[in-house]
């Protein structure tokens, strides 16, 4: 039984590595800057809960118009692909891509 638990645990953080890398991986490949995004986002909604939801439904139903990026980074950059990942999964993946930028955690860790 404990075997099990353990094989769970661990392919669970697996995956959960694999899709977030995945995210950034594709952001660098290409050359989307992240900080920047997260930081656009972090003026317009304040929270993390906001956040979450206004990203969450951008990547459910991508549309130039519902992007906070102006119509000419589309010009540069791809647009996104609606998102293949569940609910579940997708907000868990929200919730680590923010938590990878979190300026406040990055403030703590600085002292």
């Amino acid at each position: 039984m404990e075997k099990i638990v353990f094989i769970m645990i661990v392919s669970a953080l697996f995956m959960k590595a694999d899709v977030q890398k995945s995210c950034l991986t594709c952001h660098q490949e290409n050359q989307i800057p992240s900080a920047l995004i997260y930081k656009r986002y972090l003026m317009q909604y304040s929270t993390d809960m906001r956040m979450q939801k206004v990203m969450y439904d951008y990547l459910k139903n991508p549309k130039k118009g519902a992007s906070i990026m102006p119509s000419v980074f589309f010009s540069k950059f791809p647009m996104k692909d609606k998102s293949s990942l569940d609910d579940t999964l997708l907000k868990k993946e929200i919730a680590a891509y923010l938590n990878h930028f979190n300026l406040k955690k990055k403030l703590v860790n600085s002292r």
